[in-house]
């Protein structure tokens, strides 16, 4: 028998919110998901960054939150590792519900979180340590909660967050419903939520099927003017630029600004008000293009960026992974364009076979960019 559509489990209501946002089919994840969690399991589930993990969880929640009479009392946590991610979620639960929902992040005026929690949210999104603090201040109540959900659980369970998600798994109520979802379940995950079902979604291969890479080369000095006459060539429609160093991340801002690109920066020492204002305006299409390190993207989830451009390559594997699944979410398709010297080239040319993804050399000529012309006298 074909299974149920997942999104013909939910309320009319909810069903018309996503059609304004132009969503009227669930992913894999979702429609593998949902119906899971609408029957009240406890579970952690894996799948590729940019398929739709966030709707999979807040959709089956919120639909049931709206069946509830009780309009005070608070019944969802949701616990992410940034306070990128955590205002994300937050934005994506107020754009399919009109229940309340609170976002509590360290780093922000502690009195003003809990002039909020007298409002009666009954959404709770945020980071552990925060969440933690403001329930043994005995501001933040659980006893009414019937689901957490963990997001970006390898993360959360990593040495420098572990102590603060532990504690508040344990300040939960014993019977609440546990959800927890990652792109890649670690073994430190396992570990912590064992014993409860794990769903590992088939790969669909984002990185080979829906991502071009290019590469272009150019030497250190020249990188940022190479950037430069990337972007004015091929005028993407959102472009997201990634650089390993935070001081990089204003340099390379500077320059563009210099030359009257239009740009944002963002950085993990960045002011948190800046940060979110410089995400809105990304977010919204306001601002084409963003600057970033590695640390402040994780886990940003914006939609229809069309050009990821990195300065230079991570050591790590699995930061050019994240870095180049920002773009070709949600079933779009995108480049990824890596402007290196000679050693980030080969190191590109390796990651090539590791991966399985093909490259495509490019070059920047009269103003376009174009395949490289080989010398067949060579």
């Amino acid at each position: 028998m074909e299974k149920l559509e997942a999104f013909k489990l939910l309320s009319d209501d909810i069903v018309q919110k996503l059609e304004n946002l132009q969503i009227t089919k669930p992913t894999a994840v979702q429609n593998e998901i949902i119906p899971k969690i609408i029957e009240g399991k406890n579970l952690i589930f894996q799948s590729e960054t940019g398929t739709g993990k966030t709707f999979a969880y807040l959709l089956p929640l919120i639909n049931k939150l709206e069946q509830d009479p009780d309009l005070i009392k608070t019944r969802i946590f949701v616990v992410a590792p940034t306070f990128e991610l955590a205002s994300q979620i937050n934005t994506a639960c107020k754009s399919i519900t009109s229940r309340k929902t609170a976002l509590f992040i360290g780093g922000a005026p502690i009195k003003r979180q809990i002039e909020t929690l007298k409002e009666k949210p009954q959404i709770i999104i945020g980071t552990a340590a925060r969440l933690v603090e403001l329930i043994r201040l005995k501001k933040l109540k659980t006893s009414d909660a019937y689901t957490i959900v963990f997001d970006e659980t390898d993360r959360l369970v990593k040495k420098e967050t572990f102590e603060d998600t532990n504690e508040l798994r344990n300040l939960m109520p014993l019977k609440i419903q546990v959800i927890a979802c990652t792109a890649t379940i670690t073994r430190q995950t396992k570990i912590f939520f064992g014993g409860i079902d794990n769903v590992i979604m088939p790969q669909e291969d984002v990185l080979k099927k829906r991502i071009s890479h290019w590469a272009i080369y150019a030497e250190n000095r020249d990188k940022i003017d190479t950037l430069r006459k990337f972007l004015a060539a091929e005028n993407p429609g959102k472009a997201l630029i990634f650089t390993s160093r935070a001081d990089q991340v204003e340099n390379i801002h500077s320059k563009l600004t210099y030359k009257k690109i239009d740009c944002l920066s963002l950085h993990a020492k960045t002011d948190k008000q800046k940060r979110k204002n410089a995400i809105d305006k990304f977010r919204s299409g306001k601002a084409k293009i963003l600057v970033t390190s590695d640390l402040a993207a994780r886990g940003l989830d914006i939609p229809e960026i069309t050009h990821v451009i990195q300065m230079d390559l991570p050591s790590d594997e699995d930061f050019f992974i994240h870095r180049s699944g920002r773009t070709a979410r949600a079933g779009k398709t995108g480049i990824n364009v890596v402007i290196g010297d000679e050693f980030e080239m080969r190191h590109y040319a390796s990651l090539e076979k590791k991966l399985g993804i093909k490259v495509y050399p490019k070059e920047l000529r009269n103003g376009k960019v174009c395949a490289p012309i080989i010398d067949e006298t060579d």
